[in-house]
């Protein structure tokens, strides 16, 4: 957990634009993130949740993703 991601960073490494990610964080479908505390607390990404996340969305086929 050396370097963090804030959303406009990550976005990309996940292949979509930030307002999707944070879209993708409010419907609990996206990587993992790390909330700074505080009501204006940071969100941020670790860049291993990231492939984690990728890894475990990969499929072979159409039919594997339903």
């Amino acid at each position: 957990m050396d370097h963090l991601f804030d959303t406009k960073v990550a976005a990309p490494h996940v292949g979509v634009a930030p307002g999707t990610l944070e879209n993708w964080r409010v419907r609990g479908i996206g990587p993992k993130f790390i909330k700074t505390p505080g009501r204006r607390g940071k969100v941020l990404y670790d860049p291993a949740d990231i492939e984690d996340w990728k890894n475990a969305n990969r499929f072979q086929s159409t039919s594997e993703a339903a």
